[in-house]
């Protein structure tokens, strides 16, 4: 980029950032994730680190976020209620140390460490012991006056007082002081935002995204009887202290304020604690992240900050961040990147999907290069355009897609995207499907076609060979060592450890791992023939319903049209393909070379026989697999359609669209909790 499309990206960054952080912190919503929000941030800070002259005074690194509600008073805060720097990685946190202890001179920082709860940042006054005053961060100077509705939440003292057997000495001497200023986190837990959101559900209303959201809308609502109502908690992470009050009490540490408001009678953070050096902050963070699903609230990293408060003292503020404090948040789930351009992949049944190429970027822990664009009306919908900058997101093992485009970073120099009109590996004419989504390469012998059945086929869903995946199916191809899946059998040691990277160990491993795949059952069968709409599901329907391929391959049409969940079009493409002589010779190659089929069971009667129902959304305390297997197995119908007559739609987080089609039809909406509770 020149300097002025640097200059004018800038520009276009700071203008949608102050967009979406009015959304978020004055209207109690946003359009995009927090996850893309702070991307957005994350890239803008980056450009005005290497390009300082671009800072400006209305920058939003430059200030707190957030402003104040006409709706309220305004409340002064006695001390600037600041931000903090985010980091993402190891090497973020190491490179935040360097500058810390350039400007400080020292190199043996103790840390403090606390979890980064998502919920509203409060500022609570004390007077004489008696609380006086509460308010919400506003814009770090002034805040929203709430007290009325703090004094709701039961969590919050109205009076301070000494608690638990042996209350420090420091403790008691604050009690003593005129004015205590405690901050900390207004919060409600996964389980409220739930059952809050079904009564908004119920009378109308508009349902909250997420609990800093509802926490947020609950303490702005002008009724406390509400506020009441929503059941919030209140965490205390700091005291305010003048220096001089500081050195008088003796409390010297950010770990002796949490003791301090701890014997006070606030609830505090118990994973909270001092480490000595970024090695111990690092494993704290690991260990977090693999307990974060459990805790009750909503949390998106871990707060460190130096220890000693003198030294946090003197590190002092740059912009609107404590130079002493970070926040080391979690892999986002979503992510700002560009795409620098569009490829189309040509897959095993040979429909023709739009790849964006993108610069690479972080996302859910993984390095991201690539995102799906799925097909033709996805890239209008979406109206992408080679060259935007996209929110790109990825939850669990999913393939990244883009989610958003950013129109408003546009510097007119995109270029749109057009579908070929010719299959671009083997040149066959595209035809589409019946109902005009999906492009497909007609041509079967198609070389891109025939290498992704072989990568589905020795896949897990499949023949699950371990050991052989697609850079060793290339690898066999570019060979000439096998023209389709069936030659893979036909493999020896011999064969393999004159590849690359190989030996004879590996190759070794290699033949035990494809003799073993021999052995299969018939629903993973059929899903490696790589039939046209044939997924997981309609596999195992298949099979219970004939027991054995034999029945299959014989069946008509209207032997398979009356099966539970198999349509018209599922239909005519297992017979087309039964009846087509290559596959016939392909399957009878098969099991010349001793692949084995185990034939399938009955399908077995439960407690959710005559129920179907279709997952959405990232579950969290089991996975997709077996969350299916354990309907399979009560006599239930997993789906992976929503239609009318779908028993239930089982949404985890960040439900897709099968989600809102549920909605639409009214098929009920289960949580994960209550899913797990019929199974029980």
């Amino acid at each position: 980029m020149t300097q002025h499309d640097i200059n004018e990206h800038t520009r276009k960054l700071r203008k949608l950032i102050n967009t979406y952080r009015y959304q978020y912190h004055v209207e109690n919503r946003l359009e995009i994730s927090d996850d893309a929000l702070d991307s957005l941030k994350r890239e803008l800070f980056l450009l005005e680190e290497k390009y300082p002259e671009l800072i400006t005074p209305d920058s939003p690194t430059q200030r707190v976020e957030g402003a104040v509600s006409k709706k309220f008073k305004k409340i002064k805060h006695s001390a600037r209620m600041l931000s903090l720097q985010d980091a993402f990685s190891t090497d973020d946190m190491r490179a935040w140390e360097t500058k810390i202890e350039k400007f400080s001179g020292r190199h043996d920082f103790q840390y403090f460490a606390e979890l980064k709860l998502d919920g509203l940042a409060l500022s609570l006054v004390y007077k004489n012991g008696v609380l006086t005053s509460g308010a919400t961060r506003g814009d770090g100077a002034v805040g929203e006056d709430i007290t009325v509705n703090i004094k709701t939440i039961d969590s919050i003292p109205l009076r301070l007082d000494l608690f638990g057997a042996r209350p420090h000495a420091f403790s008691k001497k604050i009690l003593e002081l005129s004015d205590v200023e405690i901050r900390g986190e207004a919060l409600i837990s996964k389980k409220g935002l739930v059952r809050i959101n079904k009564d908004q559900e119920k009378n109308g209303e508009n349902i909250y995204a997420n609990s800093r959201n509802l926490a947020a809308g609950s303490l702005r609502q002008l009724d406390s009887r509400i506020v009441a109502k929503r059941s919030l908690e209140f965490v205390a992470y700091d005291i305010i202290f003048s220096k001089k009050d500081r050195d008088a009490l003796g409390v010297l540490t950010h770990a002796q304020e949490h003791q301090a408001l701890k014997d006070l009678g606030f609830k505090t953070d118990p994973y909270a604690k001092a480490f000595h050096n970024l090695d111990g902050v690092f494993d704290f963070h690991a260990s977090i992240i693999e307990k974060r699903e459990a805790f009750p609230y909503e949390i998106d990293g871990v707060v460190v900050q130096v220890d000693e408060s003198d030294i946090f003292d003197r590190l002092g503020v740059v912009g609107k961040t404590p130079r002493g404090a970070i926040a080391y948040k979690f892999a986002p789930q979503e992510a700002i990147t560009r795409i620098e351009d569009i490829v189309i992949q040509v897959g095993r049944t040979g429909a023709l999907t739009p790849v964006a190429h993108l610069t690479p970027i972080n996302v859910g822990g993984v390095t991201v290069s690539r995102a799906t664009l799925h097909n033709e009306d996805e890239i209008g919908r979406l109206g992408v355009k080679i060259g935007d900058s996209v929110i790109v997101g990825r939850a669990g093992d999913v393939i990244p897609d883009v989610r958003k485009v950013l129109t408003e970073l546009r510097t007119g120099k995109e270029k749109n995207f057009h579908m070929p009109v010719k299959c671009p590996v083997c040149g066959a004419k595209i035809e589409k499907d019946d109902g005009g989504v999906i492009a497909r390469c007609p041509n079967i012998e198609c070389q891109s076609r025939t290498r992704e059945r072989v990568y589905y086929f020795a896949g897990r869903n499949a023949f699950d060979i371990d050991g052989l995946g697609p850079k060793i199916v290339d690898a066999l191809f570019d060979n000439g060592l096998i023209q389709d899946a069936s030659d893979i059998f036909g493999l020896t040691r011999d064969d393999i450890a004159v590849l690359d990277r190989f030996g004879e160990k590996s190759a070794d491993n290699l033949i035990a791992s494809i003799k073993k795949s021999k052995h299969i059952t018939l629903p993973r069968f059929l899903v490696a023939l790589s039939i046209l709409h044939v997924g997981e599901e309609t596999a195992i329907d298949l099979a219970e319903h004939f027991g054995e391929l034999s029945g299959i391959a014989r069946a008509s049409y209207d032997d398979i049209v009356g099966i539970k969940n198999i349509g018209e079009v599922v239909a005519h493409s297992i017979v087309d393909y039964f009846k087509d002589n290559r596959n016939k010779s392909f399957i009878e190659r098969l099991i010349q070379a001793g692949v084995e089929i185990a034939r399938a069971p009955k399908k077995k009667l439960g407690k959710l026989t005559g129920l179907s129902f279709v997952f959405t959304g990232e579950l969290t305390s089991i996975s997709r697999d077996e969350a299916k297997a354990l309907v399979r197995g009560l006599g239930g119908d997993p789906s992976e359609t929503v239609s009318k007559k779908t028993s239930f739609v089982v949404a985890g987080n960040a439900p897709g669209s099968k989600y809102d089609k549920a909605k639409k039809l009214g098929v009920a909406v289960l949580t994960e909790d209550e899913f797990l509770k019929k199974t029980r």
